[in-house]
């Protein structure tokens, strides 16, 4: 059960090392295109929440931070057991969720660097970083996991009704 906390300290540490390089590394907006027009590194910050909603509302952002780590832990020790898809994804949750809460805590902003254009319908994404792609990522999962547990569920108390 602990291992997964691992992924979670891997998250972490992915997501503050390529900060940590686009900081020293590029100005601030700064583009490098890797596959143009569709993806580059883009330096830029955040002062607020995804789309840059909330911007300069640190108190709110660390109290829900901190809600939303004690909720991760709390149901990963709780519902989690045994139950690797849900372990790992809170695990990918919880890295992401720290790895912007270091940023906010240290440098009062969040770094931000992928850029990504979807040519087809032509929207530029929201720029983001390993800590939001994890939180993503995780929830996705998470969802998945959510799914797969209920349908299990379902399928041993079908059974456990067959056989009363």
């Amino acid at each position: 059960m602990k291992r997964y906390f691992l992924l979670a300290a891997v998250v972490i540490f992915l997501d503050q090392w390529t900060k940590y390089l686009v900081v020293q590394k590029m100005e601030l907006g700064e583009r490098i295109a890797i596959w143009d027009p569709t993806l580059a590194l883009l330096s830029h910050r955040n002062k607020g929440a995804a789309w840059g909603m909330l911007q300069g509302q640190f108190a709110i952002f660390a109290v829900i931070t901190v809600i939303v780590i004690a909720g991760i832990l709390y149901f990963y020790f709780t519902e989690a057991k045994n139950k690797p898809m849900l372990q790992i994804s809170l695990m990918v949750v919880l890295g992401g969720a720290i790895g912007n809460f270091i940023d906010r805590i240290v440098r009062g902003e969040v770094v931000d660097f992928v850029d990504v254009l979807v040519p087809i319908i032509h929207y530029d994404f929201p720029i983001f970083n390993v800590a939001d792609a994890a939180l993503t990522i995780g929830v996705i999962l998470l969802i998945i996991g959510l799914w797969l547990e209920e349908k299990k569920t379902k399928v041993q108390q079908k059974v456990s009704d067959e056989n009363a």
